[in-house]
């Protein structure tokens, strides 16, 4: 199970996200509470330790904010809107990792072939944890390597691996104590009921 801990602002919640066993960091550069300057998550990210992840958040950036980003913070991986790469010069050496948000109008039982391998399904808003349908997100789970996204928890993180058996979950506002700040002891207990339920043989 991959775990990513998203909107982390403070070398507090980095350790703490790092310490509880993260596969992903997030750091987000679109209009949020959690907002952080590329300059400021490079300087963050920069004792991370190897082999987790550094994943730059952003929502329809323009070709300029992206520079900035890559240049400053250069991430492992570029979270965006599907739609939004085409836009955007993202070299071999940066993951993709397409957003596709729940929708009503979407059959997510009759996705075709050219879904892309690796998609987050989140709620039809991000970062105001709302909770997609896992319903949908078990449809698209049986198609693609999909993180889960979207009201998460430490409370409900073990049914929603249970009912959905995505290939990872990605946390924010379920592991604050207020919009934006992040509680260690929360993160901790996201992360240990996540690997709870991979280990469990319901899953």
């Amino acid at each position: 199970m991959f775990v990513k801990v998203c909107g982390i602002a403070t070398a507090d919640a980095l350790r703490a996200a790092v310490h509880s066993g993260a596969d992903a960091i997030g750091f987000v550069f679109a209009e949020s509470p959690r907002r952080i300057s590329p300059q400021a998550a490079a300087e963050l990210a920069a004792d991370m330790p190897v082999g987790i992840a550094k994943v730059a958040v952003m929502l329809h950036p323009s070709a300029e904010e992206w520079s900035e980003v890559r240049r400053v913070f250069y991430p492992d991986w570029l979270q965006c809107d599907a739609g939004d790469y085409a836009a955007l010069d993202v070299p071999d050496t940066i993951g993709r990792f397409p957003v596709y948000r729940d929708r009503a109008s979407v059959d997510f039982g009759e996705v075709n072939a050219d879904w892309p391998e690796h998609i987050l399904f989140e709620g039809a808003k991000s970062g105001v944890g709302m909770q997609p349908d896992w319903d949908h997100a078990a449809q698209l789970a049986r198609r693609s390597c999909l993180m889960l996204a979207g009201g998460l928890t430490p409370a409900n993180v073990r049914e929603a691996i249970v009912r959905v058996h995505p290939w990872g979950v990605d946390v924010s506002s379920g592991i604050e104590s207020s919009p934006g700040v992040k509680d260690p002891a929360k993160i901790a207990a996201f992360i240990h009921a996540a690997r709870e339920a991979e280990g469990s043989h319901a899953v």
